[in-house]
């Protein structure tokens, strides 16, 4: 069994200098495995960021239209819709590590196969299509083993910083810097040799994956189950009779309804509308919400967890989406782009909690298939909300949307922290370092 980690002596005091602040968010950075693990990871989405604009023109290069793309496009999601519980039931019964090297293996042999079918020629359109499928069900078994190796590699009190980092890293390489070198590379070549960078880029993250330790043995065994069924319903019925996590869950279902609509299909039109803008301007402002994201999630990670940490995740959701109520109404383009940066700072921050808390908070046997009914939840939402938001906004005006949201989310959020008790259970479960230690004291010894 794997050593417990000696308990650092702390400061007792308010706040920490800049430093300090940034040394904390570097802090995982000293771990061997975790140095390996958030490499590969690094170059991996990287590879993820490029393979999105890579997949569009190789596409259109093989005569294919927008029907073409979106069954590729669609095949994709739902590899990654169809396994992700799948893969959080492996996280838990198989060694994560294999899991992780087995996800890259997979990643680079469908690249490697796009880019020897492309450059000789002999690609076409439905290779593709496995192709995206495949690294759809790749990425479905990648997600859950990530979060459940990190509690396995890190202290907890670096959890928080190590989760700040990846929250920073994956909207800078996977939705900024990916596409661009692919779309300049493709500009140049062909989405071909574009492909053979991925390839390689997938291989340079296997090689380092090889050198990642082995977690076996950290934790006791966990008995078989006697089915995939029995182990979904385990991690369901945990779900189901631990509020926190139930009402967390449940809110986070209705703010994706809410959210993703008017962001994702109804925010070009406001565009348009009101700035006179087009596709230049909504990218530009989804790229905002983005750096948001990133300079939330770099922001959290330089402190510690705060005590109250339910409390304060629900209210940065719950709040940090009010300033969405000003894209229906204002004809500013800062002001817009404020907003939305806003949403993202915020909503940044909350999701490194959010997954801090799992990897927390949920036992250890159980973190894999918590983690993918989270992912699943939020991969099966999305496309729900963006088919709804059209025809909610055919009959009420967009700027009306908007503001439902802004106003529904904080109601909600205060909802769910009361029903879900969640101020009584972060005083009864403090995760700060000092009260944990003085909360265990206090508790009788088991019979």
């Amino acid at each position: 069994m794997k050593k417990p980690f000696a308990q650092k002596q702390r400061v007792n005091t308010a706040a920490q200098p800049s430093g300090a602040a940034r040394l904390r968010a570097l802090r995982p950075l000293g771990q061997h495995d975790f140095r390996i693990l958030i490499t590969a990871l690094s170059i991996s989405i990287f590879g993820n960021g490029m393979w999105a604009v890579t997949m569009v023109y190789q596409v259109i290069a093989l005569g294919g239209g927008p029907a073409e793309l979106s069954l590729v496009a669609a095949l994709a999601g739902l590899g990654l819709v169809s396994f992700v519980l799948l893969g959080g039931i492996a996280a838990d019964r198989l060694p994560r590590r294999l899991i992780l090297i087995s996800v890259e293996a997979v990643n680079l042999l469908a690249l490697a196969s796009v880019t020897l079918l492309a450059l000789t020629g002999r690609l076409q359109l439905w290779q593709v299509a496995a192709a995206a499928g495949m690294l759809g069900i790749a990425s479905a078994f990648f997600f859950p083993a990530y979060s459940a190796i990190l509690p396995r590699i890190l202290p907890p009190e670096e959890l928080l910083a190590a989760n700040g980092m990846e929250g920073t890293i994956r909207p800078v390489l996977q939705q900024a810097a990916g596409p661009a070198v692919a779309g300049m590379i493709i500009a140049a070549t062909s989405p071909g040799h574009t492909a053979a960078l991925i390839a390689a880029a997938h291989t340079i993250a296997f090689t380092i994956l090889l050198r990642l330790r082995s977690d076996e043995g950290s934790e006791p065994s966990v008995p078989a189950r006697a089915s995939v069924w029995a182990d979904l319903r385990e991690g369901v019925a945990y779900t189901v009779r631990t509020p926190w996590l139930l009402w967390t869950l449940l809110y986070a279902i209705v703010l994706l309804l809410l959210l993703m609509g008017p962001l994702e299909v109804l925010l070009p039109f406001a565009i348009r509308q009101q700035l006179g803008g087009g596709a230049q301007t909504f990218g530009f402002m989804l790229a905002m919400f983005g750096i948001g994201g990133a300079a939330g999630a770099l922001t959290v990670s330089s402190f510690r967890l705060p005590r109250r940490y339910l409390t304060l995740m629900m209210l940065l959701w719950g709040f940090g989406t009010v300033p969405m109520g000003i894209l229906g109404l204002t004809n500013s383009f800062w002001l817009m782009a404020a907003a939305l940066a806003t949403c993202g700072y915020t909503w940044g921050m909350a999701q490194v909690i959010w997954g801090t808390l799992l990897q927390r908070r949920v036992p250890p046997h159980l973190l894999g298939r918590v983690s993918s009914l989270d992912f699943f939840v939020s991969l099966a939402l999305m496309p729900v909300s963006m088919a709804l938001a059209g025809p909610v906004a055919e009959v009420v005006p967009i700027w009306l949307i908007y503001v439902v949201v802004a106003v529904a989310s904080p109601v909600l959020a205060i909802a769910a922290i009361l029903i879900g008790r969640m101020p009584q259970d972060e005083i009864t479960h403090p995760l700060d370092t000092a009260a944990e230690r003085a909360t265990q004291r206090a508790q009788p010894p088991p019979s």
